[in-house]
């Protein structure tokens, strides 16, 4: 799902904070790209209606410089 995705189903910044029980500054701390967990919560409040992209779930971290030598 993208952040306007779930800004469109719900309205507001304020309707995504009460549906997820968290604060408005919160949202908006999320700079347009949802937290993985937050996805899954997003989820299960649409009841499906709003998918949780499986790429965060299975993307690796980036390697370190040191880790690259």
């Amino acid at each position: 799902m993208t952040y306007d995705d779930v800004l469109k189903y719900f309205g507001t910044q304020v309707k995504i904070a009460a549906a997820l029980e968290m604060t408005q500054g919160s949202v908006s701390a999320w700079d347009g790209s949802i937290p993985p967990l937050r996805q899954l919560q997003i989820q299960q409040v649409t009841r499906g209606k709003l998918k949780a992209d499986a790429d965060v779930f299975t993307r690796k971290p980036a390697r370190s410089a040191q880790e690259a030598a």
